[in-house]
């Protein structure tokens, strides 16, 4: 895994949307569920959701706690 994306999943913020202005990392699971059943936005945002969805679906949150800092 890029470390770049752990990096950029503790300090992006989503530009849009009922959690605009929420860290990426901070995002409700129930929003990257729905973003997975709707579909992910094109390019590098979407890339870092699914990436942030994935993190969550497998329970690998800890990852980004050393990054949050």
């Amino acid at each position: 895994m890029n470390p770049e994306l752990l990096n950029n999943l503790v300090s992006m913020k989503m530009p849009f949307g009922k959690y605009k202005g929420t860290l990426l990392c901070d995002l409700p699971e129930t929003y990257l569920v729905w973003f997975s059943g709707q579909g992910f936005p094109a390019g590098k945002l979407g890339m870092l959701l699914q990436t942030m969805y994935e993190i969550r679906l497998n329970g690998l949150e800890y990852l980004l706690t050393p990054l949050k800092r």
